[in-house]
């Protein structure tokens, strides 16, 4: 269990996930976890949560916490350092998800190298989340250990170095985008050939979970659990022609190749 007074500055949809999957999970008490937001209608979102530990104020937030985690949109940050660099002295550890910020541009803003930087994805909203994440020079591993105990409570993370973090940007950061593209490609599919909408949108997005969970829990390559649905001279065969005609594997391999590229321009203009 967490035990480190831990502040989300920013109460947006990810950090609502974050501190309702650690409520969720048991990894944290209520009591221990705080917010601080301007919006009124976003500190409402997370009194029925947290109580009356829902702030108005960023600097009040860090005073009162050992761990604080900026979840607000990258361009938003330089206004938050602004507003709680002075507070932040070196007892205290920052935990970013703002996506696409540097460590080094966090400690150049924030004047602290004790930082870990992290990638999540929007599954984490529903508890599924695939994360990655890094740590700075002046975080320990008891830091690290955290923020894998936080992260974990919505899904699975693993740590990187920073020069990973543009890939996994690029893979889970942006995937999730590229599944529903599936999900809806294979819905299209089969209200084409007889099913009502609802019918083939449910069974495509069953059928990708249900692949999914097979990887994960089995521990085997997709390659080989391909093969085994993929009968000689069968259905599923013709399907996967058809696929393989078409440049799917390669459009995919390019997709997260074009991103990963974005996510690196993006970070070099900062």
């Amino acid at each position: 269990m967490i035990q480190r007074k831990t502040g989300f500055i920013g109460a947006g949809t990810m950090a609502q996930a974050l501190l309702g999957g650690m409520l969720d999970a048991g990894v944290a008490e209520a009591g221990m976890l705080y917010a601080s937001d301007p919006s009124a209608e976003r500190r409402r979102a997370f009194q029925g949560r947290i109580g009356g530990n829902v702030l108005a104020d960023n600097a009040e937030l860090v005073e009162r916490c050992d761990v604080v985690v900026l979840s607000v949109k990258p361009n938003v940050v330089p206004v938050v350092a602004g507003q709680v660099a002075d507070r932040l002295t070196p007892d205290k550890l920052v935990v970013s998800i703002a996506a696409g910020v540097t460590l080094g541009k966090l400690s150049e803003l924030l004047g602290t190298d004790r930082l870990i930087r992290v990638m999540p994805n929007t599954p984490a909203l529903v508890r599924a989340g695939a994360a990655a994440y890094c740590t700075g020079p002046g975080a320990t591993e008891d830091d690290a250990a955290l923020a894998e105990e936080m992260l974990g409570a919505v899904g699975v993370c693993v740590r990187v170095e920073e020069r990973d973090m543009d890939a996994v940007t690029g893979l889970s950061g942006s995937g999730p985008a590229y599944v529903y593209m599936v999900i809806e490609a294979l819905s299209e599919g089969g209200v084409e050939v007889g099913l009502s909408g609802e019918v083939a949108a449910r069974l495509a997005a069953q059928t990708v979970l249900g692949a999914a969970r097979m990887v994960l829990e089995t521990g085997r390559h997709p390659g080989e659990l391909r093969d085994e649905v993929t009968t000689p001279g069968g259905t599923t065969v013709e399907g996967l022609r058809v696929l393989e005609d078409a440049g799917l594997r390669q459009a995919y391999v390019e997709a997260v190749a074009a991103a990963t590229d974005k996510s690196r321009r993006l970070a070099g203009g900062q």
